[in-house]
């Protein structure tokens, strides 16, 4: 078998290094190597070098560093044990583009991979790749090790390509990024790094390192820059670095003993909440069951012949899980057995709400009641069903919680249940909210950080099950994110005046035949008058026990009106979900009210998802997209997304379609970063809300998908198997 230049390349080059290193090992395993600071590339390093260390498994952070060289902000997340990952957007100095303002804008990928942790006498070896899919400004890969020499001092020295080599990479004026470039991974020979860190204190860390990096770029038109003012003066670096707390690092550092330095990290971990117990109140204990000789009656069932009462217990039940946060939506009782449906509004972990409605059921319900069904509900529809012995929720209240989800059963929630009685003044249901709102655009080449902050009041009314009416009035306050018409083709850099191009549909169109989906988002921004972002009728179904089904229709989101319909198969105890979406749109006009404009797109996908419950992937949720999108391109979205038993969710998505990179501009595909904290996680009370984010770094028009509120899969799999055990050891919480 011929193997390709590349792995000749790592052949040759990186794996006998490995070899060499890994064959110094012992049986003492040691703690898994937690970097002391950050580079100025945003991982775990030295000043500008690599090392192979690694963040807390599940880390998120940022780092913004600043020199006369170039100005980095760097997001980055450990997306497992030993696999890190970073996006950068950086202003890079000394290099003059279309603007001749003697800088650019660079976004790049950093991927690293840690593939020996340090053990006995082995150290630490991580193979990693430095902008990746970016335009190759700092285009580079290596190999390092790191050591602990004493318990303070780790050395880590390695071999660079690229720019750690010291040889820039030619950078293809034409290429619009987003390509890998494999061909040139590992090529132009390597060079040696080193870096040395001492831990002089808790808090301070001193670093030294040794970097070929000469700040050069080139370009294949024949334009060459050196950025900074000068070459770095000499190869030698110094750092220092304080650390407040677990989350907060400062630092001030020298590049070749002339140009200095200074960087800000924040890092968060999913696992260390501000509040770790949380602090809602305490659940009312499990009332153990009287003897039968104390209460012959309860005991022998022959209150469920008096029709007074079900409408009493449920009553009282009701009152109860009100003050929980929850919504008894119906009950069925019998003398040995109880299903309650419940609507949980208040706690991000279903299994919490299922252990409060259990140990409730046992203060409200008769002693015959043996058998305990708590089905979950969702937009009105019966989503799953936990089956319990009173018996075992009685015995096990002050065990582990793996014991109740051992006696425990989950199963589909059948839509109809004999008996079930639908509780008093539930329906209809009116809920409103008035808060202020944030929107930031950050990793755009163009426009750097931007924002927009304003107040949004959103309203929900719920005239039946599964029937909801929603709608939300925003009025913008302050921001730079203004009001512009798109990019005019061929005046890089230049943009049509919102006026003129309102009055003007022809040019909604790019010159290649692309209608403009996305690209001309911003002339839906920076209106004085309120606006109107979303206005829409739901409803939801459950067709059969293992299939739900949505058609929403009316204003959809900002941007686009009509109707969206969808069905979803997804049996409880699956891990595989699949589904299918059909929209019908109309593009809305910029003012943000009731008009449209002309354009309109039949558009859809089908969709598989897979949430990963064992092995290294545990914790993941796949899902694949394939179909047509706003702009009448064909392709597909693949998406991973890590979700931690708190309801943090970080995750990654990239979409290409048959639009080919000249008519997609800038990126040649669309990709982006998703971000989803629950508001819980900071305050420590108990809330279903979320902040959440999709960090993209450009507006385009290819693979772009409708912004659609309600999707069935988001609202079902919070009481389904994977998700409501992943948060199972909150059940007696």
């Amino acid at each position: 078998m011929r193997r390709s230049p590349l792995a000749r390349r790592l052949m040759a080059s990186t794996l006998p290094v490995t070899m060499l290193i890994g064959s110094v090992s012992g049986t003492a395993v040691a703690e898994p190597m937690i970097a002391r600071n950050m580079s100025t590339y945003g991982m775990p390093g030295g000043i500008d070098t690599p090392t192979a260390e690694t963040l807390p498994d599940g880390t998120l952070g940022a780092t913004v560093s600043w020199s006369d060289y170039a100005r980095r902000g760097n997001v980055v997340f450990q997306v497992l044990p030993g696999l890190t990952t970073v996006l950068r957007y950086a202003r890079v100095e000394g290099i003059n583009d279309y603007r001749q303002d003697g800088y650019i804008s660079d976004r790049s990928l950093d991927i690293r991979y840690q593939i020996l942790d340090e053990q006995g006498w082995r150290p630490a070896i991580a193979v990693g790749f430095q902008d990746v899919l970016g335009t190759g400004v700092y285009s580079g890969e290596y190999i390092v090790a790191t050591k602990t020499i004493t318990p303070t001092i780790r050395a880590s020295a390695g071999l660079g390509w690229g720019v750690l080599a010291g040889k820039p990479r030619t950078i293809d004026v034409n290429d619009e990024g987003g390509t890998l470039n494999a061909d040139d991974w590992f090529s132009g020979g390597p060079k040696p790094f080193a870096s040395v860190s001492w831990q002089a204190t808790d808090r301070l860390n001193l670093v030294a390192e040794y970097s070929n990096d000469i700040y050069y770029t080139r370009y294949s038109d024949g334009r060459e820059w050196q950025q900074g003012d000068e070459e770095p003066g000499s190869k030698l670096n110094l750092g220092a670095y304080y650390s407040f707390g677990r989350s907060y690092q400062v630092g001030l550092y020298t590049i070749g003993g002339e140009t200095f330095g200074a960087q800000f990290t924040v890092a968060l971990n999913p696992r260390e909440a501000p509040y770790p117990s949380g602090l809602e109140k305490a659940p009312a204990p499990v009332r153990p069951r009287p003897a039968p000789a104390a209460d012959p009656e309860g005991w022998s069932g022959q209150w469920s012949q008096d029709p007074t009462a079900q409408p009493a217990i449920q009553t009282a039940l009701g009152d109860a899980l009100s003050k929980e946060g929850q919504v008894l939506e119906s009950m069925a009782l019998s003398a040995n057995r109880a299903e309650v449906r419940i609507d949980n509004r208040r706690y991000i972990s279903q299994a919490e709400a299922v252990g409060r409605t259990a140990r409730l059921m046992t203060r409200a319900l008769p002693p015959s009641v043996e058998t305990f069904v708590i089905t979950s509900t969702a937009q009105g529809m019966p989503t799953s069903s936990v089956t319990l012995r009173r018996s075992d929720v009685e015995r096990l209240e002050n065990t582990e919680a793996g014991q109740i989800a051992a006696a425990s059963t989950l199963s589909d929630a059948p839509r109809n249940v004999p008996g079930l009685v639908q509780s008093e003044g539930i329906y209809p249901r009116f809920r409103w909210s008035l808060k202020p709102y944030v929107e930031l655009g950050i990793f755009s080449a163009e426009d750097g950080l931007t924002y927009e902050a304003g107040a949004e009041a959103r309203a929900s009314y719920e005239l039946m099950p599964g029937l909801v009416l929603t709608g939300a009035l925003r009025q913008r306050a302050f921001g730079d994110m203004d009001r512009r018409g798109p990019g005019i083709p061929g005046q890089r850099g230049e943009h049509y005046d919102p006026d003129f191009y309102e009055a003007n549909p022809e040019l909604e169109t790019t010159p290649e035949g692309v209608p403009r989906v996305r690209s001309d988002s911003r002339m839906y921004r920076d209106n004085s008058s309120p606006t109107i972002p979303e206005l829409t009728l739901a409803w939801y179904a459950k067709p059969t026990d293992t299939v739900y089904t949505r058609v929403t229709g009316g204003l959809l989101e900002r941007g686009y009106g009509g109707v969206s319909a969808e069905a979803l198969w997804k049996p409880a105890g699956s891990p595989l979900a699949l589904g299918a979406e059909i929209n019908h749109v109309k593009k809305r006009d910029f003012d943000g009210l009731f008009d449209f404009r002309d354009y309109e797109v039949t558009m859809g996908h089908v969709s598989a998802y897979y949430e990963f419950s064992q092995g290294f992937a545990q914790g993941f949720t796949a899902q694949l997209d394939v179909g047509k999108y706003l702009a009448g391109d064909l392709g597909a979205t693949v998406s991973l997304t890590r979700e931690f038993a708190n309801g943090w969710r970080v995750g990654a998505y990239a979409t290409k379609t048959d639009m080919s990179a000249e008519e997609f501009g800038e990126g040649s595909f669309d990709k982006g970063i998703m971000l989803s904290i629950p508001l819980g996680w900071a305050t420590g009370q108990p809330s279903r809300e979320r902040v959440s984010t999709t960090l993209r770094s450009l507006s385009r028009d290819g693979g772009a998908q409708l912004n659609v509120n309600g999707r069935l899969y988001d609202r079902i799999r919070d009481s389904h198997s994977v998700e409501l055990y992943e948060g199972w050891g909150r059940f007696w919480r």
